[in-house]
């Protein structure tokens, strides 16, 4: 695990440790420790810890005036256990939301596994969305399946092109707009709410 790198190609366009409305304003990272892990397996230092011992992120980019950030996540995501929705909500997207943000692209390709508790916090976080929707972005099918099996799947918006979407040739503002209008890859624009 300690060679995947959380997406670097808009590292010239967008830096949360130089974003001051960023949770992680100011954090430095040393390439040559390894000193973050998820159980037994080290991770690469550019993810960013917030509070879950199993879960990292990395805020790839945010844009205030259209109201939207791209996410990344990796590890594995434990409501049950280590009430990770809590310290990822409390801790990376309120910081956020203060700002004006409510559209949320998660990329959870490298989330292994997902172990759900209670939804207060998923409910919490599309009440005060307004108008804004949270979309999950190549999620492993296990993952999206065990996310439909507890109901947390309707706190997101969902389509069967965002499970294989090919995103990384896209910048973060067209990633957006392909995701927002639907163009090319989906059959209908989707809607502006989480539901």
């Amino acid at each position: 695990m300690h060679t995947i790198e959380p997406y670097f190609n808009w590292r010239n366009l967008y830096l949360s440790a130089e974003d001051p409305n960023s949770p992680f304003y100011g954090r430095e990272y040393n390439e040559f420790e390894f000193s973050n892990q998820i159980y037994d397996h080290i991770i690469h230092p550019q993810w960013d810890f917030f509070g879950s011992p199993t879960m990292y992120a990395k805020i790839l980019y945010v844009e205030y005036d259209e109201r939207f950030a791209i996410i990344e996540l990796i590890g594995e995501w434990n409501d049950c256990i280590h009430n990770d929705i809590m310290f990822f909500k409390r801790d990376v997207i309120e910081p956020i939301m203060k700002r004006g943000v409510n559209q949320f692209i998660i990329i959870g390709e490298n989330v292994l596994n997902f172990h759900a508790s209670d939804d207060c916090y998923y409910e919490e976080w599309e009440e005060e969305l307004q108008g804004g929707w949270i979309i999950p972005l190549n999620f492993q099918a296990h993952v999206l399946k065990e996310f439909e099996h507890t109901g947390i799947s309707r706190y997101f918006f969902t389509h069967e092109s965002f499970n294989d979407f090919p995103w990384r040739p896209f910048r973060p503002l067209q990633l957006y707009q392909k995701l927002l209008l639907g163009i090319e890859y989906l059959g209908e624009p989707p809607m502006l709410i989480s539901r």
